[in-house]
């Protein structure tokens, strides 16, 4: 199977800091996997590769086809249309209700999309994370869960291949971040490959999902999806 996102050689470095130290990984299509390692480890900095907010110093990076260490700024939007992104601290708009917050993420990346087609998209998205009655409220009338799963409709309403997510229940109670895990994995099983850098061992352990372990920079193990569980609750 064609890797939906592979790294060759990958090296980011920052002055005198090796964020990323001659990475090599291969994510393919459909799949779930958790990025996990101590704070610097680089879990970061390769998410941002994969969105192309920084180039590597040295080596490729591909996302679905598409060369992201050599990609002209004027093929940006593509690819950003190709990966959708989920964030620890949600990033909604206050001033705008849960509809008009994943309205807006298509809009930007259609801009001959009309208002009512991103309306009837962002309703099916809403109503696919479980918030269907909610897509008029606003972020501030929202509990943390429900903002992070219209966040999490917000990143798949164009309906990516890639969706990667920084610490996406880093803000939430245990319960919410397993139920909001959940969510991912459902996003997974329709065929969107999912990419999560967490610190929730439990999560972790409790989904049995790949498992790819970063420490300084490098990748330093590799544990495939159902093999994780008795290793990292040994290791907790």
């Amino acid at each position: 199977m064609t890797p939906l996102v592979e790294f060759v050689g990958v090296s980011r470095v920052y002055g005198q800091v090796v964020a990323v130290d001659d990475l090599s990984l291969r994510v393919s299509p459909g799949e779930m996997a958790f990025l996990v390692g101590p704070s610097g480890a680089g879990k970061s900095t390769l998410l941002r590769l994969i969105n192309r907010e920084v180039r590597p110093s040295h080596g490729e990076v591909w996302v679905d086809g598409l060369p992201c260490h050599d990609l002209p700024v004027t093929r940006l939007a593509e690819l950003r249309r190709r990966v959708g992104v989920v964030f620890q601290d949600f990033k909604l708009l206050p001033r705008l209700t849960a509809l008009e917050n994943v309205a807006f993420a298509l809009h930007v990346t259609d801009l001959r999309i009309s208002d009512d087609e991103a309306d009837e998209r962002s309703l099916d998205a809403l109503e696919a994370v479980g918030l269907y009655e909610k897509a008029a409220s606003y972020p501030g009338e929202l509990s943390g869960g429900q903002q992070q799963r219209v966040a999490i409709a917000r990143a798949v309403v164009s309906q990516p291949p890639l969706l990667i997510a920084d610490e996406p229940t880093g803000n939430l109670d245990q319960e919410t971040a397993w139920q909001i895990t959940g969510l991912l994995e459902d996003i997974a099983k329709f065929g969107t490959a999912v990419l999560v850098a967490t610190h929730n061992m439990e999560i972790v352990a409790r989904a049995q999902r790949r498992v790819l372990s970063l420490a300084s920079g490098r990748l330093v193990d590799d544990v495939p999806a159902g093999r994780a569980a008795r290793m990292l609750w040994a290791t907790s």
